[in-house]
């Protein structure tokens, strides 16, 4: 009982406006406390802010629940420490008061629960809680994404989806399991009594994206050549789309599977596949060709779209993205060469060197968004999976070290990954004379 008039009276605190703005927005003193810059830091006490805000999840109105969830998120964001903390005390009921909320809340109250749980995965890095948000949570997304079509909503299904997957899958089978659960967004299993419905662009992307995040950490040569065949195919169609958002993710989804080998691998198979029989003889060479010509056409799209002059209304910069995303695909297609970024994290160089660490740096700076920052100085998960050492830690003797080690498979620093990297070096020595790193970028000081 005792508990119950805390809450009600937490929840007073968050709903002293009633209406549906931000927590930013509120006038009173408790919400001034609430409204947090991603940038900040927050000292929280044992009653915490978001001990309140986890307690508002409790209660009725949704506009109450939605200000508590947005709360969650800026703490999370803007001091991980007492985030993970907060975590060890709170973890179960903070992840089914999120699911809850997935279950019955408005498209807003969604997509804040699935960008907390999100967050919450990367806040407790691999383990058991993150193998629990990713079995607890299956259901009510999968539920969810057949619920309404808000395409905001959606995108934040998806990407909560794919990062707690990142985080908490355990195997390759997980992986491949939400992989088609995002594919299925746009190619729905349709029944008798099932109308599809045409997806729009924001899905379409927010579905490319999170599907060629998740394959990142896949070994292509494990999955079925259908699977392969479907998505090159669905993907190159995508190229000719208007919407430019939707050809970019396109585009690097594509340079993913080609960067893991993965169109030779289904065209090998298919050459390979005949039992001797006519019949079969003559699939085989019928897919092959299909893949052939699939390669080269798609080699064609990609040609076109790195020198495309653009349309009337076209953004200038969206267009230079464009032409600056494709003229990297082309080389790397024809000369194997990757692509290589650099960006400054609070002085600390963060450098990538292949399409598959480029795919999920963008993708995770998209979703942490403000608190990319903080998070990669701090979020030793992360650390790991792109190799980078801020200057105030000591990696020798480092005890985080065994969290990352279960991780390093998922990491393109993987020996897997390095092992390709390797073959890729050796076609590039064969390749024409040209100066290694054409795409080597700065893509801005993150410093906080």
């Amino acid at each position: 009982m005792g508990k119950r008039k805390t809450q009600r009276k937490n929840a007073t605190m968050l709903d002293s406006d009633d209406d549906n703005s931000s927590v930013s927005s509120s006038s009173t003193t408790r919400s001034d406390r609430m409204s947090v810059s991603a940038s900040e830091e927050v000292e929280f006490n044992k009653d915490s802010l978001l001990d309140e805000a986890v307690d508002a999840l409790y209660e009725k109105r949704g506009s109450t629940r939605e200000k508590a969830l947005a709360v969650i998120i800026e703490a999370f964001n803007s001091n991980l420490q007492q985030g993970q903390q907060f975590v060890e005390r709170k973890f179960a009921t903070l992840l089914h008061q999120c699911l809850n909320s997935i279950k019955k809340g408005s498209s807003k109250e969604i997509s804040l629960a699935s960008h907390t749980i999100g967050l919450l995965a990367l806040t407790v890095g691999p383990g058991d809680n993150a193998r629990e948000i990713l079995e607890e949570s299956m259901i009510p997304l999968s539920q969810a994404f057949k619920s309404g079509s808000d395409p905001s909503k959606t995108a934040s299904l998806l990407e909560c989806m794919a990062v707690i997957t990142f985080v908490g899958g355990d195997d390759p089978e997980d992986t491949e399991k939400s992989m088609q659960i995002i594919w299925q967004v746009v190619h729905p299993k349709l029944g008798s009594n099932v109308v599809a419905v045409k997806p729009s662009a924001a899905v379409i992307t927010a579905v490319v994206s999170a599907w060629s995040f998740l394959l990142t950490t896949m070994d292509g040569w494990r999955l079925s050549p259908k699977l392969w065949q479907e998505s090159i195919t669905y993907l190159s169609s995508l190229l000719d789309k208007d919407d430019r958002s939707v050809r970019i993710a396109a585009g690097e989804a594509l340079a993913v599977i080609f960067e893991m080998g993965s169109l030779e691998k289904f065209a090998a198979e298919t050459k390979g596949s005949s039992d001797g029989s006519v019949s079969e003889g003559n699939k085989s060479k019928e897919g092959f060709s299909y893949i052939q010509g699939l390669k080269g056409k798609i080699l064609n799209q990609v040609r076109d779209l790195s020198v495309e002059a653009g349309g009337k209304g076209s953004a200038k910069k969206d267009l230079n993205n464009q032409r600056n995303l494709f003229k990297d695909v082309l080389e790397f297609l024809e000369d194997c060469y990757s692509p290589n970024t650099s960006m400054k994290i609070g002085g600390d160089l963060l450098q990538t060197s292949s399409w598959s660490q480029l795919i999920q740096l963008n993708f995770l700076r998209c979703f942490l968004a403000g608190g990319f920052t903080k998070h990669m100085q701090e979020n030793e998960f992360l650390q790991d999976i792109f190799g980078f050492t801020p200057n105030k830690r000591n990696l020798l003797g480092s005890e985080h070290m065994s969290n990352g080690e279960k991780r390093m498979y998922k990491s393109p620093n993987s020996a897997l990954n390095k092992a390709r990297t390797q073959l890729l070096n050796k076609q590039r020595m064969l390749s024409a004379g040209r100066n290694f790193g054409h795409y080597a970028v700065n893509v801005g000081d993150e410093d906080s």
